[in-house]
């Protein structure tokens, strides 16, 4: 009896014990929406918290709240300015809808106005946009500009995982090596319960800012990154890649960097247009108190934040500290959420300075599934005021690195000079990144997802590709085959060889290509500054008039091509190059080409005779000096396998290009002086997008040079829209040498589209552009009027009509209006052609389509 009666109690306990391992082992959900008791308005930003915790959350503009509990939690409250505090029961282990009715506070009533949604929101007789227009009017002064001498320590991190990452991921069996790399969390954090971390960097340095001229400069005295084998990753160029993401926080810039995206702060000077300004609280506990000031953009798609501020009630006004988010509905690409925190600590002056700054973002191409989270956190101390510096701390690049970064410090080095001790899970990515360097598997996939991605086949000292180039076709070679590659540092840090040969299976004739390449400065000619020699040959084809950047001419997508396209050449090029480029981004190209290029396809080279007959030219050569000079400040880019990828920001780029024909020379033929030059500027229009302009021009000096040697004005006759070409012009239609051209891209970011209902879910971008080109052809070059027989007559169709032209008083003009971020990956224009429409086979209207991958 006694043992039945002890068995029964243990059983009981134990099923006790167990339905409460149970209850706090889940996490329960809870949602509901809050609203006035008396007038059933929906309170925004109520905040919402487990009492005696700092688990909380606030509710959204229309009053719905979201929050996930663990079992040991069973209370919330709900607190919001001018409203009595109200407090329910949760059901531990259950999902469950939970409205709030708030009801007034009468004791503050005399002291305080409730802005929450009692009515339509205004800005007039506004309290919270009378606070707001107070912190504008006071942003001089709280700025760093306000000082004339500033320095500090600052120290950054920047953390990357792959996220949001599920069970039967973690469990594929081609992670069986690799379970110790996965992380867990709370799941209610953002990047979800399992997140695999794949990349850190660290960086000390000193900051020097001077008011008068203003220049900040970053001297950089140790930095720390997980390195990847860099036959498969540029390291500095994905650094340079995630610190252009995650750029720091000017909460006073009117408008504030997100993801290469410009959002407007909520106090520019134009902040109360664009957002809802709400005071939900005071804090009386800090000295000064605070207010905290909430705000939510008036569209929720449009490119704004949402979140709280924290202002001093001293007269100064100043921002004491900030939480932005944003909305789920924003028109940003790949973004599921986004987290920064800033802090500002109070300076012997009374004013306040940026202590600490934290941003998370976290992106995916869908809503639920893996996507990748970044953090990084900035610490600013020991900052000191009015301490002037000679002029020379301030001169040059930006940012300058220590001689000694790159050398290998060790982890004591590390932890003696961070202000922030690193996490467990921080450290342990270090080791992890290098451990995964030694795993076959990892390296098998990181072979093959690089032979995708860039194109290139590694085999340690060589390379094999770009893969895209392996086939192509076109109306003069037919079926092509390519195949090639390049050294790699692994053969040798200072020379570098590439080459390729190709066969056109319709001329059956072999193209080839073989370049050698000596570093001066023990670098990789990849590598930015580059300081190099490089010699050349190249035999292949081209379409005269056809310039394309970023891609090659045989890459397999261009072999579709509209309209008449037969006129080619086949060109033997003879290259001898220098390239210096300097740490402020001043960079020139000085060389010698020599060029043969002879007529292929249906393409001829004819001139007169001195019996004034049409004769067949077979031939034509040139000897050129060339240089170009190029500035770009403060210029950010990717490196890639290929081509640096420009990452635009506000700074402009000019360049300068001249060439000299020398006739006698290595059988040059002609004399002639080419001139032409290019300014690119995007210009930022805050919530009204940005602009992409460029300005360009040229001059040949010169008598008596043939059509080939002109500027062949560049045309496209893809069906993909070409941002550098007159996409609706035939190659080899017009022809100058002087001209000017304007080009303007403009990106509106969805401002229209954002305000139409239904179609602002499609996060759908409105794009235009405009192209104009001024130009003319002086007669001493010009075979309409000048019979000279050096000058080739220009060239005729099958009909014996001509196809090229010269640009008169008239520009050429095309315009287009596109819709972009179709499938977050395409944009397509409609363009229009509004000048010499009657020439022969030209199009005043074409629908051209362009693959852009854009935040």
């Amino acid at each position: 009896m006694t043992k039945s009666i002890i068995f029964k109690s243990i059983t009981f306990i134990c099923f006790v014990l167990l339905q409460t391992g149970f209850v706090f082992g889940q996490t329960t959900s809870v949602r509901g929406i809050i609203t006035d008791l008396v007038t059933g308005e929906t309170l925004p930003y109520v905040t919402v918290t487990v009492p005696g915790t700092t688990i909380g959350t606030s509710a959204d503009d229309d009053g719905r709240y979201t929050i996930k509990l663990s079992g040991s939690q069973t209370k919330l409250k709900f607190n919001f300015i001018g409203y009595l505090p109200v407090e329910v029961d949760v059901k531990p282990g259950i999902d469950q809808v939970i409205n709030i009715e708030m009801d007034v506070n009468e004791d503050m009533l005399d002291a305080v106005v409730i802005t929450g949604k009692r009515g339509r929101y205004r800005n007039r007789d506004n309290p919270a946009v009378e606070l707001i227009k107070k912190v504008i009017e006071h942003k001089a002064e709280n700025q760093m500009g306000a000082h004339e001498y500033v320095q500090y320590e600052q120290y950054e991190k920047i953390t990357f995982a792959l996220s949001n990452l599920s069970e039967k991921f973690k469990n594929k069996k081609i992670f069986q090596n690799y379970q110790f790399l996965f992380n867990e969390q709370d799941s209610t954090d953002m990047g979800g319960r399992i997140t695999l971390p794949a990349y850190m960097e660290e960086k000390l340095s000193n900051v020097y800012y001077r008011g008068d001229p203003e220049k900040k400069k970053q001297y950089v005295l140790a930095n720390k990154k997980a390195e990847f084998d860099p036959r498969f990753i540029d390291n500095d160029g994905l650094s340079a890649y995630f610190n252009r993401l995650y750029e720091d926080i000017n909460i006073y810039d009117n408008n504030i960097s997100i993801a290469t995206n410009l959002l407007l702060s909520p106090i520019a000077n134009n902040s109360p247009t664009f957002y809802k300004f709400f005071i939900t609280d005071t804090i009386k506990t800090n000295d000064p108190w605070l207010v905290e000031l909430s705000f939510i953009p008036r569209n929720k798609a449009d490119l704004l934040f949402e979140g709280k501020l924290y202002i001093t009630l001293e007269g100064n006004y100043a921002v004491e500290g900030a939480y932005l988010t944003v909305n789920n509905d924003i028109n940003l690409n790949f973004m599921r959420g986004l987290e920064a925190d800033l802090e500002f600590d109070k300076n012997d002056d009374g004013r306040y300075s940026l202590s600490k700054s934290t941003l998370a973002m976290e992106f995916a191409i869908t809503e639920k599934g893996g996507g990748m989270y970044g953090e990084r956190t900035v610490d600013y101390q020991n900052y000191v005021f009015g301490k002037p510096q000679p002029d020379s701390i301030y001169s040059g690049p930006a940012e300058v690195i220590a001689y000694n970064v790159e050398e290998k410090k060790d982890e004591n080095y590390w932890n003696d000079i961070r202000p922030l001790p690193l996490s467990a899970d921080e450290v342990s990515i270090y080791r992890n990144v290098d451990t995964l360097q030694t795993i076959k598997s990892f390296r098998r996939f990181m072979d093959i997802s690089t032979l995708v991605l860039a194109g290139y086949k590694s085999f340690g000292k060589f390379e094999m590709g770009p893969a895209n180039t392996f086939y192509s076709f076109n109306p003069v070679e037919g079926f092509r085959l390519r195949i090639g590659g390049r050294t790699t540092p692994e053969f040798n840090k200072r020379f570098y060889a590439e080459t390729y040969a190709a066969y056109g299976f319709r001329d059956e004739k072999w193209k080839y290509f073989l370049s050698g390449t000596y570093s001066f400065n023990k670098r990789s000619i990849y590598k930015f500054p580059g300081n190099y020699l490089r010699a050349s040959f190249q035999r292949d084809t081209k379409i005269p008039g056809q310039e394309l950047r970023f891609v090659q001419e045989d890459n397999f997508l261009l072999s579709f091509k509209r309209g008449d396209n037969q006129r080619w050449l086949y060109n033997d090029i003879y290259r001898l190059e220098y390239v210096r480029e300097f740490e402020n981004h001043l960079s020139f190209n000085a060389g010698f080409t020599k060029w043969k290029q002879t007529p292929a396809g249906i393409l001829t080279y004819q001139r007169l005779n001195t019996a004034g007959n049409s004769v067949n030219v077979e031939s034509l050569n040139t000897s050129e000096l060339n240089f170009q000079i190029r500035y770009a400040p403060n210029e950010q880019y990717y490196q890639g396998k290929l081509y640096r990828t420009p990452i635009f920001n506000k700074y402009p780029i000019f360049t300068l290009n001249y060439d000299m024909g020398m006739k006698g020379f290595l059988d040059g033929e002609y004399n002639y002086h080419k001139l032409s030059g290019s300014i690119f500027k995007r210009i930022y229009l805050s919530q009204l997008g940005y602009a992409d302009v460029t300005a360009e021009g040229g001059y040949i000096f010169g008598k008596n040079i043939p059509f080939p040697l002109l500027t062949i004005h560049r045309a496209n006759q893809t069906y993909a829209y070409q941002l550098n070409s007159y996409n609706l012009m035939n190659f080899m239609e017009f022809m100058s040498d002087k001209y000017a051209a304007i080009d303007v891209q403009y990106y509106m970011n969805g401002f229209l589209f954002n305000k139409i209902p239904l179609i602002k879910k499609l996060k759908l971008r409105e794009v235009f552009s405009f192209k104009s080109l001024w130009g003319s052809l002086r007669n001493e070059n010009n075979p309409t009027y000048n019979t000279n027989n050096n000058l080739f007559l220009f060239p005729l169709d099958e009909n014996g009509m001509p196809i090229s032209y010269t640009l008169n008083k008239e520009p050429y003009i095309e315009g287009s209006v596109g819709i972009a971020n179709i499938f977050k990956l395409f944009r397509v224009d409609l363009v229009k052609r509004f000048s010499y429409l009657d020439n022969p086979g030209v199009s005043e209207w074409g629908v051209r389509a362009r693959f852009k991958l854009d935040f």
